[in-house]
């Protein structure tokens, strides 16, 4: 349906950046963070480009000068694919291929690429299809021949016909519909089972923070399982939910999820919300941040702020300072809720999960709460 470019693996970067009052320049931390996204997705990184933009160009986002700039680049490194740290609208995209010629990404195809790539379970790939789609939806206007060709020629069909571009659209719109009907079906089976711990009264404890805080690494060390763990971006994309025993306030139900990460497109938190209602229905936020990042402040805050999108801005939550191990002369112990900038009046916890010291005292936060009101778990 798509007719692309199927190279793609040695990745030009390009860094679109905004100056003046719109714009805070170029953000080395940002950049950085995107080339981890290309290596997280497998390709290379041959060369980056930042590039200025007092004005954004409608039809190619950067001007024309920067694009003689690229195209040199990339005739001197062959790169055979572009990514911009930047939403691209489908006019940018197509009229980019078409200079370049050769395949152009933007961030939100790369964060769906390494969604596609990490998804597991079932809902995590009927998941990551409907985002996929949603977003190529708005890609059919190419400058492709085939998409202008009329059904007709033969006897019988001669005449106006149809446009393969509408019967594109149409057999698109058909896929949508039925992945939303099959999602709709696997919600419903994820909702009766949530009902069913909360009948139980099991209390709900979620991991959450920003991609690659440590989260499946403790959560392996909290329940004893062998959730894959790596030092990447995105490394788990689906939820997984484990009970755990021995705690003083009795067991508790404990779910992994997926990382987080700066401008997080709107339609993928969207797509994700019911892979993210674990976070949403849980009575406790273990709230994990890199204790070794100096951005951490930014992370905790873009954190809350998807954490406010789900509808879980609420619920109570515990600071976890993950990885002391990187951060010299640090021990593991808990603070006492504080008004400080960093935590907000939450309880902190400072640990090395790799290191097997992952310790959360959150025992005594359920000594009579009820699983099913938030209010008496704070």
């Amino acid at each position: 349906m798509f007719e692309r470019s199927k190279g793609g693996e040695n990745a030009l970067l390009i860094h679109p950046h905004l100056v003046g009052p719109r714009g805070g320049g170029h953000d080395p931390e940002a950049a950085e963070e995107f080339a981890e996204l290309v290596r997280s997705a497998g390709a290379t990184v041959v060369s980056e480009i930042n590039a200025r933009l007092d004005k954004p160009s409608p039809s190619l986002l950067i001007g024309s000068g920067k694009l003689d700039e690229v195209k040199a680049v990339i005739a001197a490194t062959g790169a055979d694919l572009v990514l911009v740290n930047h939403a691209l609208s489908p006019v940018q995209e197509r009229n980019l291929e078409r200079e370049l010629k050769c395949r152009v990404v933007d961030r939100t195809g790369l964060i769906l690429d390494i969604f596609a790539l990490r998804a597991r379970t079932n809902e995590g790939k009927l998941q990551v299809e409907l985002a996929q789609l949603k977003h190529l939806s708005t890609r059919l206007v190419r400058g492709w021949t085939h998409l202008e060709r009329q059904r007709g020629g033969a006897i019988g069909l001669r005449g106006p016909g149809e446009k393969q571009l509408e019967l594109d659209r149409r057999m698109l719109q058909t896929k949508l519909e039925s992945l939303q009907r099959r999602l709709d079906k696997v919600e419903v089976q994820r909702t009766q089972m949530r009902r069913a711990r909360i009948r139980n009264e099991v209390p709900r404890v979620a991991l959450v923070g920003y991609t690659n805080a440590g989260k499946s690494t403790l959560f392996n060390v909290l329940t004893g399982s062998g959730v894959y763990a790596a030092d990447k971006l995105f490394a788990t994309l689906d939820p997984t939910v484990r009970r755990v025993e021995g705690l003083a306030c009795g067991p508790l139900v404990l779910a992994d999820t997926v990382g987080f990460v700066r401008d997080l497109p709107h339609e993928l938190v969207a797509a994700f919300r019911s892979t993210l209602a674990e976070a949403r229905e849980a009575d406790l936020l273990l709230h994990l941040v890199d204790a070794a990042d100096p951005q951490r402040l930014d992370r905790i805050d873009q954190v809350d702020g998807v954490l406010e999108e789900i509808g879980a801005g609420d619920i109570p939550q515990v600071l976890v300072f993950n990885k002391i191990d990187r951060v010299e002369g640090a021990v593991a112990r808990r603070d006492e809720p504080t008004g400080g900038v960093e935590a907000g009046g939450r309880e902190r916890v400072w640990i090395s999960a790799r290191d097997a010291t992952a310790w959360i005292c959150c025992a005594r936060r359920w000594p009579s709460a009820s699983p099913t009101t938030r209010s008496g778990s704070s």
